[in-house]
């Protein structure tokens, strides 16, 4: 099947509820349910936030609206899609080949933290987790982690999940999917705000989250605010990219992303407004981590009138964050192989799972089998974090900005954003396009030193 023809049937969405909801499903992740409270309390509370909110419009904003733009207007996936934009000749289209990479490497550890919250919505609904000692939560999670059959299973079955939603297709799959998720997900989060808010000390937890301690707020929480405003909206891995591909041309694309950018960071909020009450009234550690999810969460919950079921819903929650976020991910490969390959849509899914079942095995079996196996004193668990996130993903946008800023340049961005005319935004392009010819890619570069451990 040739590459026109391929393009003539492509699939997309089709209403604009449905690309807001996919979009901002792919931007919400479990990032937004710990990652973002927990970092925002830790380094200063709103002060972070004030930073965290001047760096997503100086460098998640331009560069995401960019991915979009560039996808909407070849109707392709991220690779054909440079190739198409880019003068002939000029290898533009390796950000593509590094997106689907990046894309890979992300679910394979992903998929695998994805799985413990699958794995815990059933721990949670038989209540063998529920305990206020955090000892007997953090040895039911270490025994999840460590059991390799546990963790090969649930991984699997998580990605045979978001894979058979992936066959149904674009608007029948992913936008029929989180147009009914992402409603769900802050109906959930709203009844767990409301429980939380009526603990004793939530006071103490809203003003660990809200008030600014400015003496926190240092060189290096700067660069991390910009590093977590980079990768929180899902971009430098083509999954922006891809979903573009699939926005109607009425769409109004810098309005759709103000929206994504708006709604994402209310689910933050609405997450630590859920949790850190509950933590400070109990005695918990805010700045746990990731252990905060698995360990801390359950001893909170059973000390909370209604406890079991709200975890319960705080775990279904969870994994729906999650959902739209693996969707995403995997629809980068899945439009590669379909597009680039001439193969069906089907057999482009079966391969994308079969690759991630392999890659994600040896991150699934990092606490067990594989625990002393490393690779630059790194396991594969945390060698496929460390190459996406401080190496590839800051690498494609900083590439991004650049091939909108300096190749493709301002008439073609004009035309695109203002949807052949029909918008009046000239001005807002003019500043976009500023920002993405000289701010954001140095910001994003620092980012990248700072991951690298060089700045």
């Amino acid at each position: 099947m040739s590459q026109q023809s391929l393009s003539v049937k492509r699939d997309g969405f089709t209403s604009s509820f449905g690309v807001l909801a996919a979009t901002l499903g792919s931007a919400v992740g479990l990032g937004n349910i710990w990652k973002f409270p927990y970092m925002t309390g830790a380094n200063g509370g709103a002060g972070f936030l004030l930073v965290y909110l001047l760096a997503t419009l100086l460098i998640g904003l331009p560069v995401m609206i960019a991915e979009i733009t560039l996808g909407r207007q070849a109707k392709a996936n991220p690779i054909t899609t440079l190739q198409r934009l880019a003068p002939r000749g000029q290898p533009w289209w390796l950000i593509g080949a590094f997106g689907m990479l990046a894309a890979f490497l992300i679910m394979s550890f992903y998929s695998e933290v994805v799985a413990w919250v699958f794995a815990y919505i059933l721990k949670a609904i038989d209540g063998s987790i529920l305990s206020s000692d955090p000892q007997v939560t953090g040895a039911a999670f270490g025994a999840l982690i460590s059991d390799p059959l546990q963790s090969l299973l649930w991984q699997w079955g998580v990605l045979i999940f978001i894979g058979g939603i992936l066959l149904c297709g674009v608007s029948k799959g992913i936008e029929a999917v989180t147009k009914k998720l992402m409603p769900l997900l802050f109906l959930l989060l709203l009844m767990l705000c409301a429980v939380s808010l009526s603990l004793e000390k939530a006071s103490e937890g809203l003003a660990f989250l809200f008030q600014p301690d400015f003496s926190k707020i240092t060189g290096s929480v700067v660069l991390m605010a910009m590093g977590l405003a980079f990768f929180k909206l899902s971009i430098g891995m083509g999954t922006m990219m891809t979903y573009g591909s699939y926005f109607r041309d009425d769409q109004n694309i810098p309005s759709t992303t103000v929206r994504v950018m708006a709604a994402d960071l209310f689910v933050s909020m609405l997450a630590g407004i859920a949790i850190f009450p509950a933590v400070f009234t109990f005695g918990f550690e805010p700045a746990a981590g990731p252990s905060l999810v698995f360990i801390t969460i359950p001893a909170v919950f059973a000390q909370i009138p209604m406890g079991h079921l709200l975890m319960v819903v705080f775990f279904v929650l969870a994994a729906v964050a999650a959902t739209g976020a693996m969707l995403s991910l995997l629809e980068v490969p899945v439009a590669i192989i379909h597009e680039r390959f001439g193969l069906s849509r089907k057999k482009a899914t079966l391969i994308s799972l079969l690759i991630l079942a392999l890659m994600g095995s040896t991150c699934a079996l990092t606490n067990s089998t594989l625990a002393e196996f490393k690779l630059f004193g790194m396991t594969m668990f945390d060698l496929f974090d460390y190459l996406s996130s401080n190496i590839i993903l800051p690498a494609g946008g900083i590439f991004v900005a650049l091939f909108v800023g300096w190749v493709w340049g301002f008439d073609k961005l004009k035309l695109a954003l203002s949807n052949h005319g029909a918008l009046a935004n000239e001005g807002l392009v003019r500043v976009l396009f500023f920002l993405l010819r000289y701010v954001s890619p140095l910001l994003i570069l620092l980012v990248m030193l700072k991951g690298l451990g060089l700045f």
